[in-house]
């Protein structure tokens, strides 16, 4: 019998990526293509959705064209994608009217702050989990019908499909069959009511968008469709989609309440597992579906901020004191401390627990004797601030204080990072042997409806740590230091 193999899709921020991994989460191939970012305004982010589309297609296409050799039988597909990022297209034709607009678009900061003002953001905190931000699609949505000619008209008549990367790209693997998302991506919307389970009249009513544009929201493990002939080499079942963050919960194995996953990629997202209830946070963080596996929700508090990995390319690409981001690391190294230099990497508003969309970035405590080493320094010790901010408020919120952190995305490759985060936090920090917990997530929920997995049970037994940090910096030296990045971002509240 042959080995099964799955493949997952991970579409993110800046790339997309397709990995074909084995039942131990080893990975046989990958394929990865850049995915270019468009800044036509002050604050506004947006992809080419076709190009999100043709780079997927493109990375699976490669990826398969390599199965062969290996062996083994690809038992199906799953998904996993950069949340909140909003795509509408035209049912008939597949195509978008409009490019995506990204998570960190900050278009509709504004009208945020008018429904604030107007008094809805308990109502919809209450609903969702979620607070009242540009960063969620429900604006997004509302922004395109209003300012596409002939949009709200389409969308009115039911011409239109709204959806997230993974509706859209459920979409175009089914060939326009199936018109789905997930739980997980679903509850990032603002539209969603994740107490009730269900597409929220009353939020839909508030943000002028109609029900016909919605997909379908299911579990995570779920047969959401077979990919149309002619788009890959074979049809496939597609068994398994979440949203990134949630997908790295899943591939770090964080299935009991208490357990915290922590991702560093273009941003950080620390989600805490909190159990079945739903719990709304005190402390401006978010609520947001964990899972929903055969009909059983987990919770999860979450904490975002918007720039991580982000500010390391800012390094490379616009201050060029680096060539390649590993370099970071060793500059970063070559002096004993940042000489006082705080860098608030607000570069697309505060997230939380702060939810500034107006901040911008801030460089603090420059002196004569500042290099670019203590601006490297400085970038990544940001990082772990920024998580202190995050645990500090998830425990209150979360009401349980985890034992270890563990930590995934491309910035774990910097040992600075890990042991200044496992420092500032007074906690071991746990990088797992499957680096790419993201993709793994997505393949373990297509593992499970495709039976290559038993259970939850048979996924967290598959984890393994590859390093462990433990802290070792004094108590005085640790909240110095952090009373000196409290400061700087009082300077933006």
């Amino acid at each position: 019998m042959s080995t099964p193999l799955i493949l997952a899709i991970d579409q993110g921020t800046t790339s997309s990526r397709a990995i074909l991994f084995n039942a131990g989460g080893d990975i046989i191939t990958l394929a990865q293509k850049e995915l270019k970012l468009h800044y036509p305004h002050k604050g506004w982010v947006e992809q080419n959705a076709d190009d999100i589309w043709d780079d997927t297609l493109d990375v699976c296409r490669d990826v398969l064209s390599q199965a062969g050799k290996f062996g083994g039988n690809i038992a199906g597909i799953g998904i996993t994608n950069q949340r909140e990022t909003t795509i509408l297209w035209d049912k008939e034709t597949a195509k978008p009217i409009y490019h995506a607009i990204v998570w960190q678009d900050r278009r509709t900061a504004d009208l945020c702050a008018k429904l604030k003002e107007a008094g809805h953001e308990p109502m919809i905190s209450a609903k969702t989990g979620l607070l009242l931000d540009p960063y969620f699609s429900a604006t997004k949505i509302a922004w395109i019908l209003d300012n596409v000619p002939g949009a709200r008209d389409k969308a009115n008549a039911g011409k239109l499909a709204f959806g997230t990367v993974d509706s859209y790209l459920l979409w175009n693997l089914t060939g326009g069959k199936v018109h789905a998302s997930d739980i997980t991506n679903a509850s990032r919307t603002m539209l969603y009511n994740i107490v009730e389970q269900k597409w929220d009249d009353e939020l839909l009513k508030l943000f002028n968008i109609p029900s016909s544009l919605l997909p379908q929201a299911h579990d995570n493990v779920h047969e959401f469709g077979v990919t149309a002939p002619g788009i890959l080499d074979k049809e496939y079942v597609i068994g398994g989609m979440a949203g990134d963050q949630q997908a790295a919960l899943i591939g770090q194995a964080c299935f009991e309440p208490g357990m915290v996953k922590s991702t560093y990629g273009t941003g950080c997202f620390a989600l805490m597992n909190i159990g079945e209830a739903f719990k709304a946070s005190a402390n401006k963080l978010l609520t947001t579906t964990a899972y929903r596996i055969n009909g059983k929700t987990n919770y999860a508090i979450e904490g975002s901020i918007f720039v991580a990995g982000a500010a390391v390319q800012w390094l490379r690409d616009g201050l060029e004191v680096i060539h390649a981001s590993p370099e970071s690391e060793a500059l970063a190294t070559s002096v004993p401390d940042s000489n006082g230099v705080y860098i608030v990497p607000a570069f697309t508003g505060l997230g939380a627990p702060y939810w500034n969309p107006n901040a911008k970035g801030l460089i603090t405590g420059i002196s004569r004797e500042t290099t670019k080493a203590h601006f490297a320094r400085a970038v990544l010790e940001a990082q772990a601030y920024q998580t202190r901010d995050l645990m500090d408020a998830m425990e209150a919120d979360g009401g349980h204080s985890p034992a270890i952190i563990r930590a995934d995305g491309g910035l774990v490759a910097n040992n600075f990072v890990c042991q200044f985060l496992s420092d500032m936090l007074d906690k071991p920090v746990e990088v797992p042997k499957i680096h790419e917990a993201t993709a793994w997530g997505a393949a373990c929920l297509a593992g499970l409806q495709t039976g290559v997995f038993k259970d939850l049970g048979d996924i967290a037994a598959r984890w393994q740590k590859a390093k462990r940090f433990a802290p070792a910096m004094k108590a005085e030296e640790r909240e110095a230091l952090y009373k000196g990045w409290k400061e700087a971002i009082d300077l933006l509240l």
